[in-house]
């Protein structure tokens, strides 16, 4: 599972049982993260959670970084036995509005932040699937 974690909404993406390909699952309002996850994990089996961490161009913490490791430590309280793995977001927002483009999705489609981060959360997990596999 990969997590696009934001102030007001949160991206889920989930794989396939053979983790090929990244599928968005959902935006969820942030504050309702951990409510969704744990009924979600009683009906899902989830191996490992990547959450995107905000970098800037120059690897220095975004005003988001503090946010992002608030939940990362509330996520290993909450899901001690699910690891959790960090992993670069820096491009992931744009990638995912460049996709929406590219998919013809029209200009009031992709001010849909929600749909932004389902996007951006699936291409962090499809990222980290193309990499464990080589």
């Amino acid at each position: 599972m990969a997590i696009d974690y934001g102030l007001k909404r949160t991206g889920l993406a989930v794989t396939d049982p053979l983790q090929i390909i990244a599928t968005g699952l959902t935006t969820v309002e942030s504050p309702k993260l951990i409510p969704f996850l744990k009924d979600y994990f009683k009906r899902e089996p989830v191996e490992l959670i990547l959450i995107g961490e905000p970098k800037n161009w120059d690897d220095t913490d975004t005003h988001a970084t503090p946010l992002v490791r608030q939940i990362m430590v509330r996520l290993k309280k909450e899901f001690p036995s699910i690891p959790l793995l960090p992993v670069d977001e820096r491009y992931t927002s744009k990638m995912a509005s460049r996709a929406m483009i590219d998919m013809g999705m029209k200009k009031k489609q992709r001010r849909n932040k929600a749909l932004v981060d389902e996007i951006a959360a699936t291409i962090l997990l499809q990222e980290y699937l193309g990499r464990s596999v080589q």
